[in-house]
C-alpha cells in the first residue's frame, strides 16, 4: 500500500517534471519490474510474460507514466537477451539493474566501418529516458555514400556517453510524465556485437540462435512488446475508471447523490466490463502464445496477426470506455486538480502509439487470413 500511495501522490510531480520522478524511478528499480523479463544469469528473473503485465497494469492504474515507463523499460531485456553475450555482459555485467531505453522506428544511419558502424540519427519518443544509462534504437545499413543496402531494421545498442537527449522536446498533452524525449546519436562507433537483426526476434527464433532456449525467449518480439503498450494503456483506461468512480461516490449532481445520477450509473457498468474484458483478453492471448512455444514451436504468422489483432483492439475497446465515463464525469472534472482528466489525457495519447495504430494491424490480419502478403511495415 505504500508504493500504491507514493504512486497517486506524485503522478502530479511526475507530469510537471515532464519524466518520471527520481523516487519514483528508485523504488521502480526496486521493484525489480525492469528485470522481471531479464535472463537469470545476468540478474533478472525470466519471469511468464503474463505476470511481468499483471506487474505493469498495477503500477499503471495509479500512475500512469510509471506504468508506461515500467512496461516500455522492462519489455527491452526480452530482446536484449537474444543478442550476444558480450553485449548483454556489457550492460548488466556490473549492474543488473542497468536500463535501457528505446525507440525502434529505423530512422539511424550505418555506414560500415572495421569492426562495426559508424552511426548517426534522431529519434523522438525514448520513454523514460532520463533514468536509463543505454538505448536501443533503429537504424539501416548504408554503403559508403549513404545509400541504404539493406531494408531489414536493425537495432543499435549504445551507451549513454555515445548520445544525446534533447531535454526541450518533450512539450505535450498526455504521457508527459513519461519523459519521451528526443535522442541524437552523431558519428557513434557500434561494434557488431551491439547489433540486433529484428527478422529473427520478431518471429522468435532469435534465442535460439543466442543459446536462450527457454520459452520465454521464443516468444515472438511484437507480440511481447506490443503486449506491454497494450497493458499500459488499458491500466490508464483502469486509472480513469477509479478515479470516476471515486469522485462520484461523494459528488452531488442536480440529480442528488451520485447513486441518484442514472446517466452516471448506466455508463459505468458497460464501461467496467470493457476494460476487464479488455485486460482479460490480453492476458488471455499472452498465455495461449507461452504454452505453443513451451511446446517446442513458433507462433505462426497468423497466430502472430491475430495477437496483435487482439492486443489492437483491446486498446481502443478500453480507451473507448475511459471517454465515456470522462464525458459524464461532470464539468468539475476539467479543472487540472483532478486525477481523472491526467488519466483520461494520458489514455487517449497512449492510442497515437505506433503499435496502437489500429488501421494497419486490422489490415494486416485482413490479408493474411484471406492469403494476401502483410506490408512489410507492419510489425506481426
Amino acid at each position: 500500500m505504500e508504493l500504491a500511495d507514493l504512486l497517486e501522490a506524485d503522478a502530479p510531480v511526475s507530469e510537471e517534471l515532464g519524466r518520471v520522478s527520481d523516487e519514483v524511478a528508485a523504488e521502480l528499480r526496486a521493484s525489480g519490474v525492469v528485470r522481471m523479463l531479464q535472463p537469470k544469469d545476468f540478474g533478472g528473473f525470466e519471469d511468464h510474460p503474463t505476470d511481468f503485465l499483471r506487474v505493469v497494469h498495477a503500477i499503471g492504474q495509479r500512475n500512469g507514466a510509471a506504468g508506461w515507463v515500467a512496461g516500455v523499460v522492462g519489455v527491452h531485456p526480452h530482446e536484449l537477451a537474444q543478442g550476444s553475450v558480450e553485449m548483454q555482459r556489457e550492460i548488466w555485467g556490473d549492474d543488473p539493474d542497468t536500463w535501457v531505453a528505446s525507440p525502434y522506428a529505423p530512422m539511424g544511419r550505418a555506414r560500415p566501418v572495421d569492426g562495426g558502424y559508424m552511426f548517426s540519427g534522431r529519434w523522438p519518443f525514448s520513454s523514460g529516458t532520463d533514468h536509463c544509462q543505454w538505448v536501443m534504437i533503429g537504424g539501416l545499413i548504408t554503403d559508403q555514400e549513404g545509400n541504404v543496402t539493406d531494408r531489414e531494421t536493425i537495432h543499435f545498442v549504445i551507451p549513454r556517453a555515445d548520445y544525446e537527449i534533447m531535454h526541450d522536446s518533450w512539450n505535450v498533452m498526455g504521457l508527459r510524465g513519461t519523459g519521451s524525449k528526443d535522442i541524437v546519436v552523431k558519428d557513434a562507433f557500434v561494434p557488431s556485437h551491439r547489433l540486433i537483426r529484428t527478422n529473427p526476434v520478431t518471429d522468435g527464433s532469435a534465442g535460439q540462435v543466442a543459446g536462450r532456449d527457454v520459452p520465454l525467449y521464443a516468444m515472438p518480439r511484437n507480440v511481447v512488446f506490443s503486449g506491454a503498450i497494450t497493458t499500459a494503456t488499458i491500466a490508464l483506461a483502469q486509472g480513469t475508471l477509479a478515479s470516476y468512480v471515486a469522485w462520484t461516490r461523494q459528488r452531488s449532481s442536480r440529480f442528488g447523490s451520485a447513486s441518484a445520477d442514472p446517466f452516471q450509473l448506466s455508463a459505468l457498468g458497460p464501461a467496467a466490463a470493457d476494460i476487464d474484458a479488455s485486460f482479460r483478453h490480453v492476458l488471455h492471448d499472452m498465455d495461449r502464445a507461452f504454452d505453443i512455444v513451451s511446446s517446442g514451436r513458433l507462433l505462426t504468422l497468423g497466430e502472430r496477426a491475430e495477437i496483435r489483432r487482439n492486443q489492437v483492439a483491446a486498446s481502443h475497446r478500453a480507451a473507448e470506455a475511459a471517454d465515456q465515463l470522462f464525458k459524464v464525469s461532470g464539468g468539475s472534472q476539467i479543472h487540472a486538480a483532478h486525477p481523472m482528466q491526467r488519466m483520461w489525457r494520458d489514455c487517449q495519447s497512449a492510442l497515437h502509439h505506433v503499435q496502437n495504430y489500429s488501421g494497419p494491424l486490422f489490415q494486416a490480419y485482413g490479408l493474411n487470413h484471406f492469403g494476401g502478403q502483410i506490408p512489410a511495415a507492419v510489425k506481426v
